[in-house]
């Protein structure tokens, strides 16, 4: 499924926002959204909520062969998935440019910036040694997707334990963690990603844009550093020139945010320890508010009751009382009443409709009536369909022997009245309504004839 593009007003408002240092959910220009960490009940599970981009990492391990060239060092490994869960975008089974991208800055971050001392890892040098992997799987996407994961990968590395292992002559001896307890990993620093998000060729500056501002943005700028501010890599996408001082402001300001979450990490590690040592409970479900399926929650806001009656008397005694005169009833026609303010009833109007038809209907009588003049030179006018056959005998004593032609359109079949008893059948003739009706041949001669007579 494709992604569905912001339409031009949307765009043109984020950007319109962005200029009058505005963001939609109402943080300022280098403000991180909440930041969540929660662990599982198990070693090496957590998953870490920014905003609402949500992210699970696992870490799991086993003895492997090392490397022919790097005898003495473990393995690390790092596996980011993008599932259509998180976003519909996202085509399950096919690496996508983003993910490339992602798993990429996610190595260089955390494997290349030698954060965990992989030499620690060896059990026996050229034979065995610790791979460790580390799964995320984006739950929710809304935005800086890198900063959530470098987040994920971190914890779940800082709070894995590995079996212990003793080594005998060739044999290697693995023990649960009931026989003895779990050894954690040998880290070094943590370095965390922050994402900047620059918009009008790198006029503006935002920190942590969210999936809509990510759309709009015309570069982005990522910066691992860990609470040292030492600056573990860098990387810009989006085809911006940024100038030197852009981009010491932005390390400058990755330095602050950098040992915010830290710091922030460090605790949640803390209590998580100090809650499974004492015995009580932990992990994903207790995390999650009772009798909810979901963990976004609505923080509960405290609201006082205890005044409310007199609030409540204060202002129906503030308010203005109701009028207590009735207005009468306005009677328009027999049978109907209205109280109050209102139109006058149009029932016995005739519709749009309605009036167009008569219109067309009397044109229609007009046209033909005008016909019928030209050829009695007798003025006729408005005569009803109850009165047509009054007509009719009116203009068979008048005309006598001269023929009716009437004619109700302009291409329908034509009505020819004789005065005879026994009418003879003619062929009718299609005449158009705007056309003169000429009188006929014989009634002409007739008319000759009887002049000449009397």
């Amino acid at each position: 499924m494709k992604e569905t593009p912001l339409s031009n007003c949307e765009r043109r408002f984020l950007l319109r926002a962005i200029e009058e240092k505005k963001r939609l959910d109402g943080r300022q220009t280098y403000d991180y959204r909440n930041i969540k960490i929660t662990f599982g009940t198990d070693y090496g599970c957590c998953i870490v909520e920014l905003g609402k981009t949500r992210v699970l990492g696992q870490v799991s391990c086993e003895l492997v062969s090392p490397k022919l060239n790097r005898a003495t060092e473990g393995i690390l490994f790092f596996n980011l998935e993008l599932s259509q869960m998180a976003a519909p975008a996202f085509e399950p089974g096919r690496q996508s440019d983003l993910l490339v991208k992602l798993n990429r800055l996610l190595e260089r971050c955390l494997r290349n910036s030698k954060c965990i001392d992989t030499e620690s890892l060896c059990v026996v040098a050229g034979e065995k040694v610790w791979q460790i992997r580390v799964d995320l799987h984006l739950l929710n996407h809304d935005g800086n997707i890198i900063d959530a994961a470098s987040i994920a990968a971190i914890v779940a590395l800082c709070h894995f334990r590995r079996p212990d292992v003793s080594v005998q002559g060739d044999e290697v001896t693995l023990y649960t963690p009931e026989e003895r307890d779990p050894v954690p990993l040998s880290i070094h620093h943590m370095p965390i990603c922050v994402s900047f998000a620059f918009f009008q060729q790198g006029t503006y500056l935002l920190v942590d844009p969210n999936e809509r501002e990510e759309r709009v943005m015309d570069g982005l700028l990522v910066i691992a550093m860990n609470k040292h501010r030492e600056i573990c890599t860098i990387q810009s996408s989006g085809g911006i020139m940024l100038l030197k001082d852009q981009v010491l402001r932005c390390s400058k300001i990755a330095g602050v945010k950098v040992m915010e979450i830290t710091e922030l990490i460090q605790k949640a590690l803390e209590n998580d320890q100090k809650v499974r040592k004492e015995g009580g409970k932990f992990g994903f479900a207790e995390s999650i508010a009772n009798q909810r399926i979901t963990a976004f929650k609505m923080e509960k806001a405290p609201i006082d009751t205890s005044d409310v009656e007199e609030k409540a008397e204060e202002i129906i005694s503030e308010a203005e009382p109701p009028s207590e005169v009735v207005s009468k009833p306005v009677l328009w026609t027999p049978g109907t009443a209205q109280i109050g303010e209102g139109i006058e009833n149009s029932w016995g109007d005739l519709e749009d409709s309605e009036k167009e038809d008569d219109d067309e209907g009397g044109s229609d009588e007009a046209i033909i009536l005008d016909s019928i003049k030209m050829d009695t030179g007798v003025g006729i006018s408005n005569i009803g369909s109850q009165g047509m056959d009054y007509l009719y005998s009116f203009l068979n004593i008048f005309l006598k022997d001269a023929p009716i032609v009437l004619s109700d359109s302009e291409e329908e079949e034509m009505i020819i009245l004789e005065p005879d008893k026994n009418p003879k059948k003619i062929r009718t003739q299609t005449i158009s309504a705007t056309q003169e009706k000429a009188p006929s041949k014989k009634s002409v001669k007739k008319r000759k004839k009887k002049r000449a007579t009397n």
